[in-house]
């Protein structure tokens, strides 16, 4: 038997090496692809809401429901049972299918009450008495965006002045206090409203001038809008007493001129035996 030379020997040898090490690095290759598609349809079982939750809601078990969601977006503090979540107060609306997560509801040895997790960063909450008809009347409710106008008697004067102290200012809550006026109990309704320090200086002061009323935006309407207060003179047209003060007289009435009837001349004009009255404005 002819044996093979060496040369063809070697090279026979290298070509079965190269083909192992590239068979064994597509099957690396393969498997670590085939993990990666594991990764990414692999599921867990974790809580979810079955229905809208409103913030501030106590969780009970017809709300909530376990479905499978994707391991590699999982968020952190979820929760694998719903008895986890039971009883629990939500902090923020919950939309069906939203994960339920620790940061989306109130601590469990937390301070009581909502508020103060719906504060914005850097904002305050500040409850004011408003009028009862132009402040609550059924039509301004938690979440709505309002103006607030201050009705005052200026100092000094007679004179009553209307003003928009405050612009967009969200609602938080609507309540009501009980306070003593002309030594009767009387339900006051309150208004929490959502404002930065600036703003809560400014209302304090307002709340101790004069009567607060509270004035609906529409949904979206942010504008500013720049206006220079009511008066008696100007709501009327200037048609009622003005009041006037000097340090020397004090208050003085004077009445503002009612206007003047228009004067007309009448001349008698014969055409024949037909007469005519002609009337002439007088000059």
């Amino acid at each position: 038997m002819v044996s093979k030379p060496k040369p063809v020997i070697i090279a026979g040898a290298l070509a079965v090496l190269v083909a192992a090490v590239a068979a064994y690095a597509l099957y690396v290759y393969l498997r670590g692809q085939e993990q990666k598609l594991s990764e990414a349809v692999a599921t867990e079982k974790i809580v979810v809401a079955a229905v809208e939750i409103p913030v501030g809601s106590a969780i009970n078990l017809t709300q909530v429901k376990t479905a499978d969601w994707p391991k590699a977006s999982l968020p952190q503090g979820v929760f694998p049972s719903t008895d986890q979540v039971i009883g629990r107060t939500t902090i923020q609306t919950l939309m069906p299918g939203d994960a339920i997560t620790e940061t989306k509801l109130m601590p469990k040895e937390g301070p009581v009450g909502i508020m103060t997790y719906r504060i914005p960063e850097g904002h305050r909450a500040m409850t004011v008495a408003v009028d009862q008809v132009a402040g609550v009347a059924g039509f301004i409710n938690p979440g709505n965006i309002v103006d607030v106008v201050l009705s005052i008697e200026l100092p000094g004067s007679q004179q009553s002045v209307s003003k928009i102290v405050l612009q967009n200012v969200p609602v938080l809550a609507i309540g009501q206090i009980v306070e003593q006026q002309e030594g009767k109990p009387v339900i006051v309704p309150t208004v929490t409203v959502d404002v930065t320090p600036d703003e809560a200086e400014r209302l304090a002061l307002a709340s101790t001038q004069g009567k607060l009323q509270l004035v609906l935006r529409r949904l979206g309407d942010k504008e500013e809008v720049k206006t220079t207060g009511a008066t008696v003179t100007k709501v009327l047209g200037g048609t009622v007493t003005a009041v006037r003060t000097s340090p020397a007289s004090g208050a003085r009435a004077v009445k503002t001129p009612e206007p003047q009837p228009e004067q007309f001349t009448s001349i008698d004009v014969f055409r024949g035996s037909t007469k005519t009255v002609e009337k002439f404005k007088a000059q």
